[in-house]
């Protein structure tokens, strides 16, 4: 398993000049496809026993509080894989790395439907945390490995591609629901066979993968992306650092590259803040629609689905946007997050189930918009070979404390005092999202100022 694991060696053979373009492109479009379906599968497996909650709580006897628990459970065991899998994808194969934790995700996956028991779904639900931490650090570094920022000579830049992979998840909660209902079509209202269609699909899912994906563009005999693109990675004070891979010890990369990097941190605590949003917002909405707007359960549930694949559109259109901006992301990161603001005040306060579906429609976009373009501003500010270290560094704090603030200190807020806390710490948190993306817009402008200097004295 360890040599299956390991990267592969680059090609013997260079391809000729002349097929570089083609080739690359051929390749982008295969890398693209293979990340975002993976992640569809990563996302089929995470969010059921979100979207099942209801039922869970019915059929096992679960209180609230002891959801919130459970659901806590997978931000700190994924906070934690996050920053140790994210730091083991940039010395493995990110292709095959990705599709095995998907394989044993799924494994795990399909024992909640085995037992009934709160204890040991709290320790699956670990254990599957962990092997989902195998995921995003891994796609993440693909789409850099594999995308400039400037898309020169590629089917598309990296904010676009990027974007679109990070809707992938967006379209994954709502296949969610879908594996939910075809396993009701085919299995009847079985609350197990949901968990196990769940896993028989996303197996499939990472089987493709395998067969579809790829390593770096050297393994197959192509230019890395910085040579073929002239892409140039801006860290700290505006100094490029070049390279896919380093021989430099782990410690030392942490240190020099995120531990001394003030402009990692600022986005940490914006990612981490918008977290807390997403998760108070999508880990209880299937709850807060029935019990405090009056929504059907089997309305929750597609409603739940529709809010993460609407945003899809939005997402990759603002990703696009940032490209054309010369990967100066942080202004539209600002722009989403006041609108997210604007529609979450709506959503909170609103009645009519109308304008309360409306306001879902919109408000994902400005929520999982700069959610996904913080995530690849944290791989930007970092050399490529530290990008699954800068995303497991930024989700071990999104999970161990956005997460958890937003499914366990939510949950029992609620308990005790009813949605109006729950409100309350949502709102926090998107302005304190708000603060930090102000001071990224004024520290990313004055970096990306001192490399246009660079390029165009080059050009000269």
């Amino acid at each position: 398993m360890i040599d299956f694991l390991k990267p592969a060696p680059d090609a013997e053979e260079k391809i000729p000049a002349e097929n570089v373009t083609r080739l690359y492109k051929i390749w982008q479009v295969r890398v693209l496809i293979s990340t975002s379906i993976v992640y569809i599968g990563y996302y089929i497996i995470r969010l059921i026993f979100t979207i099942q909650q209801n039922d869970i709580s019915k059929v096992y006897g679960f209180s609230m509080g002891q959801i919130g628990t459970i659901l806590s459970m997978f931000g700190i065991g994924y906070g934690i894989s996050k920053l140790i899998m994210g730091t083991l994808a940039d010395r493995a194969n990110p292709n095959r790395y990705v599709a095995t934790g998907l394989i044993v995700s799924s494994i795990l996956n399909a024992l909640y439907g085995a037992t009934e028991s709160f204890r040991m779904i709290l320790f699956l639900m670990f254990l599957n945390s962990i092997m989902q931490g195998m995921g995003a650090a891994a796609c993440q570094r693909l789409i850099s490995l594999w995308f400039g920022r400037k898309g020169i000579g590629s089917i598309m830049a990296r904010g676009t591609a990027f974007s679109i992979w990070s809707s992938a998840h967006n379209a994954g909660a709502f296949m969610c629901v879908a594996v939910i209902n075809l396993s009701a079509l085919l299995f009847g209202a079985s609350l197990r066979w949901s968990f196990w269609t769940a896993s028989i699909v996303s197996i499939a899912i990472a089987v493709l993968v395998l067969i579809l994906g790829s390593d770096r563009p050297s393994t197959r005999g192509l230019p890395t992306i910085e040579d073929y693109t002239d892409d140039k990675v801006v860290v700290k004070d505006g100094e490029v650092v070049e390279g896919e891979v380093s021989t430099e010890s782990v410690f030392k990369i942490f240190f020099e590259y995120i531990v001394k990097n003030k402009l990692i941190w600022a986005v940490i605590l914006a990612s981490l803040s918008i977290y807390v949003v997403r998760y108070g917002i999508m880990s209880w909405m299937p709850n807060y629609l029935v019990h405090v707007k009056g929504f059907e359960n089997s309305t929750a549930k597609w409603l739940t689905g529709i809010f993460e694949l609407a945003a899809v559109p939005g997402v990759i259109i603002i990703g696009f946007i940032t490209d054309l901006l010369k990967g100066r992301r942080a202004i539209m990161v600002l722009i989403s997050l006041i609108a997210m603001l604007v529609c979450l005040v709506t959503y909170f306060a609103a009645t009519d189930h109308t304008l309360i579906i409306v306001i879902l429609l919109i408000m994902g976009t400005f929520i999982y918009a700069p959610a996904t373009i913080v995530g690849l501003m944290v791989n930007e500010a970092v050399p490529k070979f530290a990008n699954g270290m800068s995303t497991g560094t930024m989700g071990f704090c999104q999970y161990i404390i956005g997460e958890v603030i937003a499914t366990l200190v939510i949950g029992w807020l609620v308990e005790a005092y009813g949605w109006y806390a729950g409100n309350i710490v949502v709102y926090f948190f998107a302005t304190v999202a708000i603060l930090a993306s102000i001071y990224i817009l004024i520290h990313q402008n004055r970096n990306y100022k001192k490399i246009d200097k660079k390029e165009s004295h080059s050009m000269k």
